[in-house]
C-alpha cells in the first residue's frame, strides 16, 4: 500500500522541480545593456567576426533565449546581436578544428567575449584549459534562414535597410553605442531559403584546417573620414592607438587600434581602459 504513495510523491516533486517547456521562436529583441554596454540586434545573414570566446558556466536557465532546451552536450552557443535562431561556423584559430552551430540565446554579457559556447562545442573545438579561445564566426546564409523559416515568430515582410555593418559613419559613435568586432557588411536577407530546415540538435561533424592564431588587438570604431578617426585616437592617446585603412565592400575606411597584445589578460584590461574612456564600441579582435 506504501509503494504507490510513494510513487506518487516521487513523481510530484519531479513534476515541480520539471522547467517550462521547449518554445521555439524567432527572437530579435529591442537594444539592451549588459555590464554598461548598450547592444543592438539586428539581422545578419553573412555575418563574420574573430573574437574570443568562452565556456558557458554552470546555473543557465532551464530556456535558452529562443526558447528551446539549453543543453551544454549540443552544438550550439549565444551571440550578443543576431537573429536567433542561426547557423553558424566557428573555427579555433589557434588550432583550426571548425563545428557548425546554432546560435540560440544571448551572451556573453561582457563586451570582452564574442561568443559564449557550451561545453560539447568547446570540447571538440580543443579550447585550452582556461576555457578561451580565438575564434572566427562566419553565419551560414542558407541555413540560417532556413533555421528561421522553421519556427514561429519570424517577419514575414523583407523590409530593406542600410545595412550597419563595421560602424562605418562620419561622427563620433553616440555614448552607449555597442557594434560587433570585425564585422563585414551582411547582404540583404534571403525571402525564403531552400535548403531542409537543420536539426535542433546540430550532428557532430568536425574539420581541420590550418590554425591561424592571429594577434589580438582591440577595436574601437571605424570611419570615412580620417580626421574622425584621429579624434577618436587623441581620446585614448595613451594606449598607443593607432589609426589603419583598409578597403570594405569598395570604399575606403579608417579603423582605430591598439595592439597587438600577447595575451588575453593584457587585452583584457586594456579594453576596460577603452571602455572607461568612453568607447564603449570597443571589441577585441584576432587578425
Amino acid at each position: 500500500m506504501r509503494r504507490p504513495l510513494v510513487l506518487l510523491l516521487i513523481g510530484l516533486l519531479a513534476s515541480c522541480h520539471r522547467g517550462p517547456p521547449p518554445n521555439p521562436h524567432y527572437v530579435l529583441g529591442a537594444p539592451y545593456q549588459a555590464d554598461g554596454v548598450w547592444y543592438y540586434p539586428r539581422e545578419s545573414y553573412e555575418l563574420t567576426q574573430t573574437g574570443l570566446a568562452t565556456v558557458y558556466g554552470s546555473g543557465h536557465p532551464d530556456l535558452t533565449t529562443d526558447g528551446e532546451a539549453f543543453d551544454q552536450t549540443a552544438l550550439a552557443a549565444a551571440h550578443q546581436t543576431l537573429q536567433l535562431p542561426a547557423i553558424a561556423r566557428i573555427t579555433n584559430l589557434e588550432n583550426g578544428r571548425q563545428v557548425v552551430v546554432r546560435i540560440n540565446d544571448r551572451g556573453p554579457e561582457t563586451p570582452h567575449r564574442l561568443l559564449e559556447v557550451t561545453r560539447r562545442t568547446a570540447t571538440l573545438l580543443g579550447f585550452s584549459s582556461d576555457g578561451v579561445a580565438r575564434v572566427r564566426l562566419e553565419v551560414l546564409a542558407e541555413q540560417s534562414q532556413a533555421a528561421v523559416d522553421a519556427v514561429p515568430g519570424a517577419p514575414t515582410l523583407q523590409i530593406a535597410a542600410a545595412p550597419r555593418g563595421e560602424v562605418t559613419q562620419t561622427d563620433l559613435p553616440p555614448p552607449g553605442s555597442a557594434a560587433p568586432a570585425r564585422t563585414t557588411t551582411s547582404a540583404p536577407t534571403p525571402e525564403q531559403s531552400t535548403a531542409p530546415a537543420p536539426p535542433m540538435r546540430l550532428p557532430e561533424s568536425v574539420t581541420q584546417v590550418a590554425p591561424d592564431p592571429g594577434q589580438l588587438f582591440i577595436q574601437l570604431s571605424s570611419f570615412q573620414g580620417y580626421q574622425y578617426a584621429a579624434m577618436q585616437r587623441a581620446r585614448v592617446a595613451g594606449l598607443g592607438a593607432s589609426v589603419v585603412n583598409r578597403t570594405e565592400n569598395g570604399a575606403l575606411v579608417f579603423r582605430v587600434i591598439v595592439g597587438p597584445f600577447t595575451t588575453v589578460q593584457q587585452a583584457d584590461s586594456v579594453l576596460d581602459q577603452v571602455l572607461a574612456a568612453g568607447v564603449t564600441d570597443a571589441r577585441i579582435v584576432v587578425e
